[in-house]
């Protein structure tokens, strides 16, 4: 690891332009992210950043200093790192290995993007480089931490919310992050979900409540478990648990249930509900869906919706509650219309009178509005602390929590602290005590949640593939997706490239800039000669429209400097080199798991697998059972 010195950097200049930090990411902030490739909206978006320099081991990098509250002000900075690969000893990368991605081609760059805890404290920013193999995935220093390589395959590295000392919460984090990869025209993002909520495992808690993990809410799916865990594997394991009744959990011995009060809660929330709660995926759904409507006890929000059938809650005025309500929903559809920018009071007011004429009205209800949840939208009022003024914003709660019912009932007697606990004390009921067949005689159904709850918690590794628009002509342009082969070629070709070719293009013309473009993404390809395109009937100075239509696929053929000769070009080249995995469990590939290797005939398999326990080091000499086996049948080889 290397340290990221910020001391030069600490005071930032006034004239410095700040960005809002719920709208970073979105077309026209702070770009227009039009261009055809990750590479190409990068570079147009790292020149509206501050450039600071070489601060990290000698890589650009620069900032992007982000709003995050105007009241109080808080601010924090965006980093964005370019790591060269040509100056590291090791260039493969780890990730993109363990997530199944071994054969995609080194990249020449990949671009960090971090949001460190503390601006002011230099030394708690760190990258993690592909071949540090102690580098964690989710580090304790930043709340985020992301890497996509110029191809646009990236992997996400850490999400750290409120809980680990983070201002912002975990949702807000991941909104940020994924706004960034759509507009820059990510590829494919990869994860490894480890993450934890109040000590429970929160793809297993997720998978419960809802048949995904948290981060499906963002389009995240199951890509590749770990151990030989397949989909299929891992969607049943979800449905089984979810389908788990819990008259099952009542049916335990008295002395169980004594103990964990586990009829109490689920009465508790059965009251709660206005339907029948019958199965686990019931009741973690229902609690989760209560524990997000109930505001923290530090968030001065009001909750209550307003309804079709009256106005600002608790309002008394001369106006009847229909009238009300109308001049709230104006202005409410002005704020929508500035793109939740925040705007002054004066504006919104303006904006208003075009349909309310009683300006009474209007005062009035912009002075009762503030942080109050209009339908789907809570709309925020605070003071600029610059101007002075106040100002108003709107916040889409849906797309805070997309599956939460803003209309569920909150029962007065419930808090969100004891949610979470009668949540916490079900799960660890049923995937602590219940799992162990000592428990009770029921020794099948335990035995069965305690092999689903192996799977969820042994598929970690989820991916988003961002669906990439075609492009159409425009302007005299016609863009066409390019990639390359060569005499050789072991892997399947590299992703395929958009180019927007004018009217007067030449077959060398493409040629020239295929080449250009794969030299400047590829660290194998620096030396790649093209040489003709397979799928054109044509070559030469012949123009190349009217011979493909928008959106037509063509391969570049050529081949590779004899620089790149017997090189491992391809990211999982070393590992598929070096290391046979042939587990029982199934695996065949190395997945991230703590394996041993045999010292006789150095096939990998994982620790868990042959028995040696989480807490207990590799042995130094380790002998599979097939090459154990034949040493005994054979005495002469001891």
């Amino acid at each position: 690891m290397s340290s990221l010195d910020l001391s030069g950097c600490k005071k930032r200049k006034r004239e410095e332009r700040t960005f809002r930090f719920q709208s970073f990411g979105e077309k026209g902030c702070p770009i227009e992210f039009d261009g055809s490739s990750f590479i190409e909206n990068l570079k147009r978006l790292l020149e509206c950043g501050q450039v600071e320099g070489s601060s990290v081991c000698g890589f650009p990098t620069w900032s992007f200093q982000m709003e995050i509250s105007r009241q109080p002000p808080i601010y924090k900075l965006l980093w964005v790192v370019e790591e060269d690969v040509n100056a590291l000893s090791g260039r493969y990368c780890k990730h993109c290995l363990y997530v199944g991605w071994g054969e995609n081609l080194i990249c020449n760059k990949k671009y960090h993007f971090l949001l460190p805890f503390k601006e002011s404290n230099a030394k708690e920013v760190s990258l993690n480089y592909g071949d540090d193999d102690d580098a964690d995935h989710y580090h304790p220093t930043r709340p985020m931490h992301g890497i996509i390589h110029s191809n646009g395959f990236g992997h996400l590295l850490c999400i750290n919310g409120v809980e680990l000392g983070s201002e912002l919460p975990g949702f807000q984090i991941m909104d940020f992050w994924d706004r960034i990869c759509t507009g820059l025209r990510a590829r494919k993002v990869s994860l490894i979900d480890t993450s934890l909520k109040r000590g429970m495992e929160l793809r297993l808690l997720h998978g419960l409540a809802y048949g995904e993990p948290w981060f499906g809410s963002w389009g995240y799916k199951f890509s590749r478990g770990s151990f030989g865990i397949t989909p299929p594997m891992y969607k049943k394991a979800i449905e089984t648990l979810q389908g788990i009744p819990l008259l099952l959990l009542t049916n335990l011995s008295d002395t169980i249930i004594s103990d964990h009060e586990i009829p109490m809660i689920l009465s508790r929330y059965q009251s709660f509900s206005n339907h029948s709660l019958v199965t686990l995926g019931d009741i973690f759904h229902f609690m989760s869906q209560l524990e997000k409507r109930i505001p923290k006890d530090n968030i001065n929000i009001n909750i209550d919706p307003i309804s079709t059938s009256g106005g600002l809650p608790g309002a008394s005025c001369r106006w009847s509650s229909k009238r009300v309500e109308m001049a709230t929903r104006v202005i409410v559809d002005a704020l929508k219309k500035v793109r939740y920018r925040w705007i002054s009071r004066q504006e919104v007011r303006d904006a208003a009178r075009a349909y309310i004429g009683d300006t009474g009205l209007l005062d009035f209800v912009l002075k009762s509005l503030g942080n109050h949840i209009v339908g789907n939208f809570l709309v925020r009022r605070c003071l600029n602390p610059v101007t002075k003024v106040l100002e108003y914003s709107l916040e889409d709660m849906s797309k805070l929590h997309p599956s939460q019912d803003l209309n569920i009932a909150r029962p007065s007697s419930i808090t969100r602290g004891q949610v979470m606990k009668d949540m916490a004390c079900l799960y660890k009921f049923i995937f602590g005590q219940t799992c162990n067949p000592n428990v009770n005689n029921n020794n099948n159904n335990n035995n069965t949640v305690l092999a689903m709850k192996r799977v969820v918690l042994d598929s970690k590794h989820f991916i988003k593939e961002y669906n990439l628009e075609i492009p159409s002509e425009a302007e005299g342009k016609v863009g066409v997706f390019c990639t390359v082969s060569w005499k050789g070629r072991s892997s399947a070709h590299p992703p395929y490239e958009c180019f927007m070719l004018q009217e007067n293009t030449t077959v060398d013309d493409l040629k020239f800039k295929v080449e250009a473009t794969f030299q400047e993404l590829y660290w194998g390809m620096k030396g790649f000669a093209a040489e003709s395109v397979v799928n054109i009937n044509g070559k030469g100075a012949d123009l190349v429209l009217g011979k493909v239509h928008a959106g037509t696929e063509l391969i570049v053929e050529g081949r590779l400097g004899p620089e790149m000769a017997g090189e491992g070009i391809y990211e999982g080249s070393m590992a598929m080199k070096s290391k046979i995995v042939e587990c029982a469990c199934g695996a065949i590939v190395d997945d991230g798991e703590r394996m041993v290797t045999c010292d006789i005939c150095e096939v990998w398999q994982h620790t868990r697998c042959v028995g040696i326990p989480d807490d207990e080091p590799v042995p130094s000499i380790f002998l599979c059972k097939i090459c154990e086996a034949r040493i005994l049948l054979s005495p002469s080889l001891l």
